[in-house]
């Protein structure tokens, strides 16, 4: 009893992090309906940073990556004015197709500029734990889930409480009765982008603190990304948040039960009986039919 509520204490913080890390996926295709397959590199990119930054300062990795968001919100711009909205232009699938030749480019300036290597960041908490009796919840995990859901309370503030919260709303739902009312639509679109890409990162952060990672981890993140919209269905922020917590049980129930080994076929599992039983996803029924919703 006692090992599975640890696994399950265990597995909810890894999904706190996992629910941050898929949210600017979602958001980006529940306003523009754009599958973004560069949202794994951004969180690559973002765990680079954090790691580069990190060992120049010696600053904690996850406060650094609050600093970080605002680096990965000028990449998400860059990526929306130079790829995304010029090729929409042309073709709106052509997106598919496109951010991921981004990402391939994107991993090749990676190894260029920090190696092919494997890295992490290893803060002082790293392998220290709070002791509750029985139950140990580890320090790395914790701090990373609380960071994750601060920036996801403030990811939903901003779309509540802010005009450009209400513009993105508005796109999301019309983007030609967003132009009748004012609101500049090409705009709003690159601010959204740049936000969605802002959340990876404190993601990226959050990764380098919690697993190791190499240039090509992108193959692994998109993958984990893809699983948890695809469980929450695509386009809800909500969901996103609930597919990313079963993600996270899924892993470590199987890696405690099971086999650690059968840890990266999980996602790819879960996004299989979700398509083939549930396509809107699990939580797709009442979620999706207003575009973003949070």
């Amino acid at each position: 009893m006692i090992l599975l509520l640890q696994t399950l204490i265990f597995g909810c913080l890894i999904g706190g992090v996992y629910a941050l890390m898929s949210s600017g996926f979602t958001l980006i295709f529940g306003v523009m309906n754009v599958i973004n397959l560069a949202h794994g590199f951004a969180i690559v990119l973002g765990a680079c940073i954090s790691w580069w930054l990190w060992q120049k300062t010696g600053l904690d990795p996850l406060l650094l990556g609050v600093g970080t968001c605002v680096v990965m919100a000028g990449v998400g711009w860059l990526l929306y004015k130079t790829v995304v909205s010029r090729v929409q232009r042309i073709d709106p699938g052509l997106t598919l197709v496109a951010t991921f030749a981004f990402a391939m480019i994107g991993e090749g300036v990676i190894s260029l500029i920090w190696g092919t290597g494997m890295h992490a960041e290893t803060p002082s908490y790293f392998n220290t734990s709070y002791d509750l009796g029985s139950i140990a919840i580890p320090k790395a995990q914790l701090y990373a889930c609380i960071g994750a859901f601060a920036v996801l309370g403030a990811l939903f503030a901003l779309l509540r409480g802010t005009f450009l919260g209400r513009a993105i709303r508005a796109c999301a739902s019309s983007r030609d009765g967003a132009e009748l009312v004012g609101i500049n639509v090409e705009r709003s679109m690159a601010q959204m982008f740049a936000l969605g890409i802002a959340t990876t990162g404190f993601g990226g952060a959050a990764l380098g603190v919690l697993y190791q990672f190499t240039p090509d981890s992108q193959d692994i993140w998109i993958g984990r990304v893809l699983c948890v919209v695809v469980l929450g269905g695509l386009g809800s922020l909500g969901g996103a948040a609930a597919g990313a917590v079963l993600l996270g049980l899924g892993e470590t129930l199987t890696s405690t039960y099971w086999s650690v080994s059968w840890n990266t076929a999980v996602p790819y599992m879960l996004i299989l009986a979700v398509l083939l039983l549930r396509p809107q996803g699990l939580f797709g029924a009442t979620m999706r039919r207003e575009g973003v919703k949070a």
